[in-house]
């Protein structure tokens, strides 16, 4: 039975076509773990509290810094100083009570990715670095959870579902798939080097909780097969087509790797 609270709290969500109180359910009795609270999972977080699933996890162990405000817009200028998790949790309880919130205020690492990842349906990759990335990726795969992914750099934007069924029926690829090997060290500037457009987060984090949202409600067609390539300077979106490599070490036909590896070491740090 719905409460009258929820009624009006998700009224307009219920009434769309392919939702209805049948999906409402399937997302309150869903769960999600966002990896990163920074400039993209703000908005995942936001919108997945929102629209009421039922359990979600925040893994971030970092601080809020004054810098991080023009595009972390979960955060207030009395939050600077407080560890990102903890001041997430505070204000998506506020945002909406209803949903269950588990802050993990820690390093997600080789040692503690399967233990925090392997109690939800799906994960969704908000961090800004490769270690994470490649860490989330094949913590995923060992654990056959699908994976949401976002990245952003300047002006520009990438989105994708990885470890999912495509539209076709097969199993999409995984992160490894599309980038084999890391960057060289040093390669790739983070935004305190190379700076972000402040809206830019906003933007492909709303697309990283479209794909979320449907996943779990079974809707559409995610983008498991593809990477959506945004450009705001051009207000532009490719849709590129991604396979899956038979040869992948992690989600190929014969996997080599079946454990959790050093990935600072893998990405040469």
């Amino acid at each position: 039975m719905w409460t009258k609270e929820e009624l009006d709290r998700y009224h307009r969500q219920m009434i769309l076509p392919g939702v209805g109180p049948e999906g409402q359910e399937k997302l309150k009795r869903a769960s999600v773990v966002v990896v990163g609270a920074g400039g993209l999972g703000v908005p995942v977080l936001q919108y997945l509290v929102a629209a009421g699933v039922g359990r979600v996890g925040i893994v971030e162990m970092d601080r809020v810094e004054l810098s991080n405000l023009h595009r972390q817009v979960l955060y207030a200028t009395e939050d600077v100083g407080r560890p990102k998790a903890l001041a997430a949790k505070e204000r998506l309880s506020a945002l909406n009570p209803l949903v269950k919130i588990e802050a993990y205020p820690v390093r997600l690492t080789s040692a503690n990715a399967l233990e925090i990842l392997q109690g939800y349906d799906l994960v969704v990759d908000a961090s800004d670095n490769f270690p994470t990335r490649y860490l989330v990726n094949d913590a995923c795969v060992l654990l056959d959870k699908p994976l949401v992914f976002g990245a952003i750099y300047q002006f520009d934007g990438q989105v994708a579902v990885f470890h999912h069924p495509t539209a076709e029926g097969e199993m999409g690829p995984c992160y490894r798939c599309l980038f084999p090997r890391p960057p060289a060290p040093g390669s790739v500037p983070s935004c305190a080097e190379a700076g972000v457009f402040g809206v830019l987060p906003g933007t492909v984090g709303a697309l990283m909780a479209a794909e979320a949202l449907k996943v779990l409600l079974g809707l559409g067609k995610p983008l498991s097969g593809h990477l959506l390539l945004y450009e705001a300077l051009e207000a532009s979106f490719r849709k590129l087509k991604v396979r899956r490599n038979p040869a992948c070490p992690v989600c190929g036909d014969h996997p080599t790797q079946r454990e959790l590896i050093d990935y600072e070491a893998f990405c040469g740090l």
